[in-house]
């Protein structure tokens, strides 16, 4: 059993991160990080570099829970949490999330509703401002 965390560069992933480490260490579980881009712009804030990537294998390394990053481009990002969630018979999903008003939900959709919506196993959200 794993938990999937969600994860983008900055303080979304980073919460999502922290939390989900925590909960993978009470659990016992495996970790399985997921970075995804549609893939459908020059330069991606939120898709990792490969140095980044390093780090944060690196990171994940260091706290001693079984981890591995999954990283993929050219997908929807909510429905690759979904699948990895899936193929790993996840117990738990961690994302990030920020606040949006109605008008931005159905103008641009949402990682978080896909992901809440159709994960098969608990999610858990996370708001950096409440750590």
């Amino acid at each position: 059993m794993t938990v999937v965390i969600g994860y983008v560069p900055n303080q979304y992933g980073e919460a999502a991160l922290h939390l989900g480490l925590q909960e993978a260490a009470s659990r016992q579980l495996r970790v399985i990080v997921v970075n995804a881009s549609r893939g459908d712009a020059f330069v991606d804030k939120k898709f990792v570099t490969e140095q980044a990537l390093r780090d944060l294998d690196e990171r994940l390394t260091a706290t001693g829970v079984d981890h591995r990053v999954h990283q993929s481009a050219g997908v929807d990002v909510g429905d690759e949490i979904v699948r990895v969630a899936e193929q790993n018979h996840a117990e738990l999903v961690v994302i990030g999330i920020r606040p949006r008003s109605p008008v931005g939900k159905v103008l641009m959709g949402s990682v978080a509703q896909t992901v809440i919506m159709d994960a098969p196993c608990p999610v858990l959200t996370v708001r950096p401002d409440v750590l």
